[in-house]
């Protein structure tokens, strides 16, 4: 696991405030399945003879376990998650829609709903089809602006220990910077998560997410907007990120969210069209979790912050492999349409398991999949390998 930064920064005209990491586990959100307990088997030998002097095998693995689990994640800039288990953009509204669901104050963190400069009334219709391990979304980042985002929400947040993330986005360098202008040392809001998947108007339609100076550029401007902690969401639509990657991270990013969705479409019924309004959409869900699984690998290898996984977590199996290759937390999207309950639980389940192999931190999980030295891209002819 590489070095995180500790930042403290300043909250509104008070004095500096550290914030703690914090940490979480996950759990399958689509086949939600009862969480096994734990118990610890005794070496079959020590029934052989007497041990009087000596506690039973079974009490004393009890007794050596970890009665806590340290779950915290250090972002960087004194944001501190209370566990690794996050819910995505644009699944989890701004929070308030699931408060007589889920106990909000219990997940790692909320990236609340993507958030633009003025307001949006989002694609055509349909927006929304299911298709074969995940959906296609086409929602056109619909959202009230973030005027109104504050108004509404931000005194709700502040009242929440659970970190709250805004997600941001724009169609220029000029957009992004006046939006998290706004969100600045505004009370409740406790970091910016940054969607460069939108068009760059100025650029000719091109997306950020795809060109590293693009890339580079956009979080530079957003860094020296505000001190908050800076999270930039990569896209996986790319050849290889991981040079985009390392210009997000060497332009003052704190973190890293990987992956965005996957750029798709589907067919309308009578084969006449494509079924989405917009054409075109975002796939999500399990179907995507290998791409997200490669990517998250390969950037873990090439740059020194935090990354954060998405893609197809459906259970704590998936937290595990994201973690595993080199992710310090997981955020939860899709699944949460069909199991809103399931991120508390995976962060429950994550800490039953590090208990379970005698862990006090769920850290010692991170990296184990990861080689010594940085491999080469999948893009290296990976198709053609004999």
């Amino acid at each position: 696991m590489k070095a995180k930064r500790r930042v403290v920064t300043a909250s509104g005209a008070g004095a500096p405030v550290r914030r703690r990491p914090t940490v979480r586990k996950v759990k399958s959100a689509i086949v939600p399945a009862p969480p096994k307990p734990a118990v610890p088997k005794a070496p079959a030998s020590v029934a052989a003879r007497p041990q009087p002097a000596a506690p039973s095998p079974e009490p004393a693995e009890r007794d050596a376990a970890p009665t806590s689990v340290d779950l915290t994640v250090d972002i960087g800039r004194g944001l501190v998650l209370p566990n690794p288990i996050l819910v995505a953009s644009g699944t989890f509204g701004y929070g308030v829609e699931y408060g007589d669901i889920v106990d909000v104050n219990r997940l790692g963190g909320i990236c609340c709903k993507g958030t633009t400069l003025r307001p949006r009334i989002g694609n055509p219709t349909p927006r929304v089809t299911e298709t074969p391990g995940g959906m296609l979304n086409s929602i056109g980042l619909q959202n009230p602006g973030v005027g109104a985002v504050i108004e509404r929400y931000a005194d709700t947040w502040a009242g929440w220990r659970v970190p709250v993330i805004v997600n941001v986005a724009g169609e220029s360098v000029g957009d992004y910077v006046e939006v998290v202008r706004r969100l600045d040392g505004v009370p409740g809001i406790a970091g910016i998560e940054l969607n460069i998947s939108c068009p760059n108007i100025g650029r000719g339609g091109l997306q950020f997410a795809i060109d590293a100076d693009a890339a580079a550029s956009v979080t530079a401007a957003v860094r020296r907007a505000t001190d908050l902690p800076l999270l930039v969401k990569l896209s996986p639509n790319v050849a290889d990120v991981r040079p985009i990657a390392r210009a997000i991270a060497d332009a003052g990013a704190d973190a890293l969210t990987a992956v965005n969705t996957l750029s798709g479409i589907a067919v309308g019924p009578t084969r006449e069209r494509p079924l989405l309004g917009n054409i075109y959409g975002g796939l999500s869900g399990p179907a995507i979790k290998p791409v997200a699984l490669r990517i998250v690998y390969e950037v873990s290898q090439v740059v020194d912050v935090p990354v954060i996984a998405i893609g197809g977590v459906t259970e704590l199996a998936d937290v595990l492999d994201f973690l595993a290759v080199g992710a310090v937390a997981v955020q939860v999207g899709t699944a949460i349409f069909a199991d809103p309950t399931l991120p508390v639980r995976l962060a429950d389940e994550l800490a039953s398991v590090c208990r379970t192999r005698g862990l006090a931190s769920y850290r010692p999980l991170i990296g184990t999949a990861l080689p010594r030295r940085a491999s080469a891209p999948s893009s290296k002819g990976v198709e053609y390998r004999p």
